[in-house]
């Protein structure tokens, strides 16, 4: 008979509190409680066959008339759940975004489809027998079941499961769930419990209490080794094996400490790994192979017959007692010295994630890392798994190949209406419209907690894809980018002659997503771009020297500066790299060796990082850049891909005066050169190379760039700098709006208010906010 089997007809699934078996050998002992003295029995009432009929008495009176036994050795003195009580599932999931959650869900799902299948199966097992084995004692067997032949037809066997009660399968938050009251569940409930790891492998917020409970209560000698061996239990845990000895610890160390309390384990510990593919999937089948252990062989076949992963849920106990061994004493090498509580900071609380590269991992997945992982060129696997490039092409990406992609920019849009164009306009002479945004790496290895693309990328410390040719990448993303360019024709407000000049792509910023200088080819790529005539734009991460060290010219190269100490940058930036501080500060150091323009960029988090003006000033001496650009974080919604709220957003006067501490700082060596208000954007500038004659020299000779390139010599930023328009320059009243652009402003349609956008010139001095 299956465990849930056990459980509703009122036995002992797994031997707890079971007593010696009687006369009927063979017999399954059922604990039920015992009727107080001279109280009624768990028999129907004073009418039923019980009351009637000797043979039908208790066990208890019977062995205790006979002499045979001593009462209290009756199974019927082991108390459990009352009989017809429906048993209990909780599903607890500890997350600070919305994965877990959702991978919680899917677990109940799956225990709840197998519910029907053991419940019949444990139905049309019962036999009239009781504990006792006494054809039916009322107390030891549930009245419900006695009725009900051990060959009983589905129908009644589904009327007898009526009777007993559905069991109850819930999902909880942990930040709503009592610790202690694990000590109180009924006995043979089963706590299944999916949680995320989070920074410095700490659990996450809504678990921190559980978790910090848990671990003391493992070591109390007061509670002993037995406290919860009233309840079995099952982990689930979701992470990323890049993290290295942080993957999966929270859940790994729960498994622990609930194993040294006493608690059953009904399931080998899942580890969720979403660098191998998609995590729900494998979530998914290991609830399936869960379901099936509890519905016992009945359950397992009707798992086999719904689809994908029956045989991983079908798998021989015997294997499987083996392998839950071998966990033990893998478990026992972790390290106890590891605290429970910790940073607020989510690292591993991710969607699209998948199952380990082990051989358990991979047979509880059923095929689905198979299937997601496709083989490309030489045998790697792609980068864009169906579940990423599902994900990203909702988002609105144009994918390239099997690893890049293209994404039309909102200032792009809005510049072919003649509305204005971005910050990079204002400070370097961008056209917008004319500015194609992508990257040949869609991976990253950071997962920053202001990423605006809800890491809906993968991750990764090395290039370990199939890699496609630059030329592909190049040629690929401009036609999509026309394509879309395309789309805007005769839509209303669009001007033709934008969408014409829009066709003649002149710049690329390969900043859309990921690490573009992970891409191996990434300088052939380059030189493909600027043969077109196309400036290049290129973002890292500063996680990557090496690749830096061996970077050709580009036009102005940025190096994202998100934290001014370690402690933040890994709060901030949530990298994978163990020694992230040291590339990092690498990464700077080698920009005061490259003779091309450079640029720091701050993205300032309130509450995160905005309190560190005179470590990011000392940061200035490793790099010696050209330029600092300091923007506000934009939020972009809520969600799984971090804790972020509008309240973490500064104003533009906040990073006004975040730019004006670091000129400070720095006793006059950068100034307030630009800003772009509308973007919450501010830059600071050498004042010994940009500012000349008393005028700022921020924008860039693009033409005279190409024609630098082309020659192969020698070249610094002071050989293609222009002078900043004198709208552009910080304090201006246009504050960074081009005067020849139309503005649009919005009212904001509070409660109360109407309106429709009011439209003013860009030299209006209407003071309404943008």
């Amino acid at each position: 008979m299956s465990w849930l089997g056990r459980l509703l007809t009122g036995r002992a699934p797994w031997g707890g509190g079971q007593a010696p078996a009687a006369s009927g050998a063979g017999a399954e002992t059922a604990p039920a409680a015992a009727p107080a003295e001279g109280g009624p029995s768990n028999a129907a009432g004073p009418d039923s066959a019980a009351a009637e009929a000797p043979s039908k008495q208790c066990c208890k009176a019977k062995m205790e008339a006979s002499g045979d036994v001593a009462a209290e050795g009756c199974a019927c003195q082991t108390a459990t759940a009352p009989a017809g009580a429906a048993p209990v599932i909780k599903v607890l999931y500890g997350s600070t975004g919305g994965t877990c959650r959702r991978l919680a869900a899917i677990v109940a799902e799956q225990l709840t489809a197998a519910l029907p299948a053991a419940a019949t199966s444990s139905v049309t097992a019962a036999t009239p027998a009781g504990a006792c084995g006494n054809g039916g004692c009322p107390t030891c067997t549930p009245p419900a079941l006695d009725a009900v032949p051990a060959a009983a037809p589905a129908a009644a066997a589904a009327t007898a499961v009526e009777a007993i009660g559905a069991p109850t399968v819930s999902v909880v938050d942990l930040a709503s769930y009592e610790p202690e009251a694990l000590l109180g569940e009924a006995r043979d409930t089963l706590v299944v419990v999916v949680i995320s790891t989070h920074e410095g492998g700490t659990p996450p917020q809504s678990a921190k209490f559980f978790c910090s409970w848990l671990e003391d209560a493992s070591s109390d000698f007061r509670l002993g080794a037995a406290a919860l061996n009233h309840v079995r239990f099952a982990v689930y845990g979701a992470g990323n094996s890049l993290y290295g000895a942080q993957y999966n610890a929270v859940a790994r160390r729960l498994e622990v400490q609930l194993l040294d309390m006493g608690a059953r384990r009904a399931q080998s510990l899942g580890l969720g790994d979403e660098d191998t593919g998609d995590m729900a999937a494998h979530c998914a089948a290991w609830a399936r192979q869960l379901a099936a252990r509890l519905a016992g062989p009945r359950g397992a076949q009707a798992q086999a017959q719904q689809g994908p992963g029956g045989e991983a849920a079908a798998e021989g106990e015997g294997q499987e007692e083996e392998e839950e061994e071998e966990e033990d004493d893998a478990f026992e090498e972790e390290d106890d010295d590891e605290e429970g509580g910790g940073s607020e900071v989510d690292i591993e609380d991710l969607g699209g994630a998948g199952p380990r590269r082990g051989k358990k991992g991979a047979a509880a997945a059923g095929g689905a890392e198979g299937a997601a992982k496709a083989p490309g060129p030489g045998g790697k696997p792609e980068m864009l798994t169906p579940l990423v490039r599902g994900s990203l092409t909702k988002q609105g990406y144009k994918l390239i190949g099997s690893h890049s992609g293209v994404k039309m920019c909102r200032w792009t849009k809005s510049m072919l209406r003649g509305r204005g164009g971005c910050y990079k306009h204002a400070f370097y002479g961008i056209e917008s419209h004319r500015c194609m945004e992508a990257t040949p790496s869609l991976a990253c290895a950071n997962k920053c907690v202001f990423c605006w693309r809800h890491h809906s990328n993968p991750v990764g410390k090395t290039w370990k894809w199939a890699m496609d040719p630059p030329e592909l990448i190049v040629e690929n993303a401009l036609e999509a980018h026309r394509r879309m360019v395309r789309e805007y024709s005769g839509v209303p407000g669009v001007k033709p002659e934008a969408v014409a000049e829009g066709l003649a792509v002149r710049h690329c910023a390969l900043s859309l997503v990921g690490e573009p200088i992970m891409y191996p080819e990434i300088n052939a790529l380059v030189a493909g771009l600027h043969g077109r005539g196309i400036s290049t734009f290129l973002v890292t991460n500063a996680q990557f020297p090496d690749r830096m060290a061996q970077l050709s010219p580009v036009t102005q190269l940025y190096v994202s500066v998100d934290a001014a100490t370690p402690e933040s940058l890994k709060a901030v930036d949530r990298p994978l790299f163990a020694d992230y501080w040291e590339r990092f500060t690498a990464c700077l150091s080698s920009l005061r060796e490259r003779r091309q323009r450079t640029v720091y960029r701050l993205t300032l988090v309130k509450g995160w990082n905005m309190k560190e003006v005179a470590a990011y000033a000392a940061l200035l001496d490793l790099g010696r850049p050209d330029f600092v650009e300091i923007k506000g974080v934009t939020y972009c919604g809520s969600g799984g891909a971090s804790s972020l709220t509008m309240a973490n957003v500064p104003y533009h006067a906040d990073v006004v005066a975040f730019g004006q501490a670091i000129c400070e700082a720095r006793g006059g060596e950068y100034g307030l050169a630009c800003e772009h208000a509308h973007s919450c954007c501010l830059l600071l500038a050498r004042t010994e190379r940009f500012l000349v004659g008393g005028r700022w020299h921020t924008w860039i000779d693009y033409e005279r760039f190409q024609q630098l390139v082309a020659e192969g010599r020698d070249f610094g930023s002071e050989d293609y700098m222009l002078p900043t328009p004198p709208w552009a320059a910080f304090g201006s009243s246009e504050a960074g709006f081009d005067p020849g652009q139309q503005r649009v402003r919005k009212e904001r349609r509070h409660p109360g208010r109407s309106g429709a956008a009011s439209v003013a010139r860009g030299d209006d001095e209407e003071q309404e906010g943008v």
